[in-house]
C-alpha cells in the first residue's frame, strides 16, 4: 500500500457543495477533522455548485449547516480558521469552457486534489471531462464517487469507462459509507484478532447470518430518484453485500486495500445466482402502505407526495443469500432492509449451531444457540448471548441467558464515535483505499443484483403490501420460517 503523509497540503473541491450530502455530512465531516488538527494548515475547501454566490453567502451557509449538524457545538477558533479555508466557485457542470474559472479559482502549489462528486453520477464523465480539459487533474489527485454508481451492471460499466478516462483506479474512490462505521470495521478486529471467533467462523459452527438493515424514514422527497432505484438498488446492491463481504471473507494476507478487497470480492463471486426459478423462495419484495409511526399516522408509498400511483418499485426486501463455497456451504445469509419500519435500526446477529446434547434439560428443556450481535445502528456495540448458572446454593443447577454486553457508549464514554464520512475523507487524504469499493466488487454484485431484479421483471408480481410502522411483508416471516427460523427483532 502506498503511504501519503496525511498532512500534506491538498484542496478539497467538492462538486454539488450546495446540496443536502454536503450540507450534512461532508462539510461537517471536514470541519470535524479540522478540529482534530488533521487538516494540513495550508489545506483549502473549495465549494463548486451551479448557483451564483459571493464568498461571504458561502460562509454564512457553511455556518448555518454546522450549527445544524455538529452535535458538539461548534470552537469559535477552529470556525475562524475553517471559514479561512472555504473558497467558492460556481459551475455549470457539463459547460467544458467553464472549467477555465475553476482553474484560475484553484490555488497553485497543492500536493493533492481532492475531487469529490456529490452529484448524480451521470454527469460524473462531464466533470472529468471538464477538469481534463482545463488541465486540472495530475496524477496525485484524487477522486470520491458517490453511490448509486449506475443503475444496473451495463450502466455501472458506462460510469466507470468515463471516470476512467481521466483518473487511473489507484485514484478512485467509490465510497460505501457503511464501510466507514466503528462497528463495521470493528468487524475486522472482531474476527481476525480473537481467537475465540477466528476459529469457529465457518459452516461446522454458524447456523446462520442475519443482516438487517431498517429505516423508519419514508423517501424524504427523493421520490424521483427512490423510484428509479427501489431498495434493492439502493441498499442490497451496496451497503449490504459489504457487510456480508466482509463478514464472509477469508483472511486477508494483511491490512493492505488489495488484499482486504481481494478476499471481499471472492465473497461476492461466490454468491449463488437468484434466477426466476427459485427468486419467489429466496426474495421478498414489499412496498409500504398507509400506517402508523410512534403512534403518527404515515401515508403509504403511493399516497407520498408526487408519487406514481401505479408505481411497482419495492420499499422492503428479504433475501436468503447463500454463498457457494468450503467455509460456508449450506449456511444461509438473511438479508433484510426497508423503509417505514418500526424504528432506524442496523444489525449483524450470528446464530451459531445447537448443543448436541443438553445435560441440563432438568433447568432448561431448551438450550438456544449462542447469538453473536454486532449493533450498528443505533447504539453501536457487540453482544454475545450465552448461557450461566444462576447464583445460589439450591442442589438443581439453575440455569439461563445473560448477555455480555459491549456498548461502544459506555465502554468508551470519553471517546467521541467517529461519523463514518469523517474517517473515509481522512482516508481519502491519507490515500488509504482499503475502505473505499473497487470496480470489480462494483462490477460483481451488480451482476448478482441484476439476475434477482431481473427475474422480478418476469414474474411480472406486484411487491407485497406491508403497513408503514411494521417489520416488512408477512411473507417475509415465511422466507425465514420455511427453514424453521425467525427474524430477530
Amino acid at each position: 500500500m502506498e503511504n501519503f503523509d496525511f498532512q500534506s497540503a491538498s484542496e478539497i473541491v467538492i462538486f454539488g457543495a450546495l446540496g443536502d450530502l454536503s450540507r450534512r455530512k461532508l462539510l461537517p465531516a471536514l470541519y470535524q477533522l479540522d478540529l482534530a488538527g488533521l487538516l494540513n494548515p495550508e489545506s483549502h475547501i473549495v465549494g463548486v455548485a451551479r448557483q451564483e454566490h459571493t464568498i461571504e453567502e458561502f460562509e454564512a451557509f457553511v455556518m448555518e449547516n454546522l450549527t445544524s449538524f455538529v452535535k458538539e457545538g461548534l470552537d469559535s477558533d477552529i470556525i475562524e480558521r475553517f471559514k479561512s479555508r472555504l473558497v467558492y466557485q460556481n459551475l455549470d457542470f457539463k459547460e467544458i469552457d467553464s472549467y477555465k474559472n475553476l482553474a484560475d479559482t484553484l490555488s497553485s502549489g497543492h500536493d493533492t486534489r481532492v475531487y469529490y462528486f456529490s452529484t448524480p453520477p451521470a454527469i460524473y464523465g462531464d466533470i472529468g471531462s471538464g477538469l481534463n480539459a482545463a488541465n486540472l487533474i495530475t496524477p496525485n489527485d484524487r477522486v470520491v464517487m458517490e453511490k448509486p454508481i449506475g443503475h444496473c451492471l451495463e450502466s455501472s460499466k458506462v460510469i466507470n469507462d468515463h471516470v476512467s478516462k481521466y483518473f487511473d483506479e489507484k485514484q478512485i474512490y467509490r465510497i460505501d459509507h457503511y464501510l466507514g462505521k466503528e462497528t463495521v470495521l470493528n468487524l475486522l478486529v472482531l474476527r481476525f484478532a480473537n481467537s475465540l471467533f477466528t476459529n469457529n467462523w465457518d459452516r461446522n459452527c454458524i447456523d446462520h447470518v442475519q443482516i438487517t438493515v431498517a429505516e423508519s424514514v419514508g423517501i424524504e422527497g427523493r421520490w424521483g430518484f427512490y423510484d428509479e432505484a427501489g431498495q434493492m438498488r439502493d441498499m442490497i446492491q451496496n451497503h449490504l453485500l459489504q457487510i456480508l463481504s466482509l463478514l464472509a471473507m477469508e483472511p486477508p494476507a494483511d491490512l493492505g486495500a488489495d488484499s482486504i478487497r481481494d478476499e471481499k470480492l471472492k465473497v461476492i463471486r461466490a454468491l449463488v445466482p437468484i434466477t426466476r426459478q427459485n427468486v419467489k423462495e429466496k426474495t421478498v419484495r414489499g412496498q409500504y402502505a398507509d400506517g402508523f409511526l410512534n403512534g403518527v399516522a404515515v401515508p403509504g408509498y403511493l399516497n407520498e407526495e408526487g408519487a406514481n400511483e401505479n408505481s411497482n418499485t419495492e420499499t422492503f426486501v428479504a433475501v436468503k443469500a447463500e454463498i457457494d463455497n468450503w467455509r460456508w456451504k449450506g449456511v444461509p445469509f438473511y438479508l433484510r432492509t426497508g423503509k417505514r419500519m418500526p424504528a432506524k435500526h442496523s444489525e449483524i446477529v450470528i446464530h451459531f449451531k445447537e448443543q448436541p446434547h443438553n445435560i441440563f434439560s432438568d433447568s432448561y428443556a431448551d438450550l438456544p444457540s449462542n447469538k453473536l450481535t454486532i449493533r450498528l445502528q443505533p447504539d453501536e456495540g457487540v453482544e454475545l448471548q450465552m448461557m450461566n448458572k444462576i447464583p445460589g446454593i439450591a442442589s438443581q443447577m439453575k440455569i439461563h441467558e445473560n448477555k455480555l454486553d459491549l456498548s461502544f457508549s459506555k465502554t468508551y464514554k470519553n471517546t467521541r464515535v467517529v461519523d463514518a464520512y469523517e474517517r473515509l475523507m481522512l482516508e481519502v487524504i491519507n490515500g488509504n483505499q482499503s475502505l473505499f469499493v473497487r470496480r470489480d466488487e462494483v462490477e460483481a454484485a451488480w451482476t448478482w443484483a441484476d439476475g434477482i431484479i431481473e427475474a422480478w421483471k418476469e414474474s411480472n408480481e406486484a411487491p407485497k403490501s406491508y403497513p408503514a410502522g411494521s417489520w416488512g411483508p408477512v411473507s417475509s416471516i415465511s422466507l425465514i420460517a420455511r427453514d424453521d427460523r425467525q427474524w430477530v427483532e
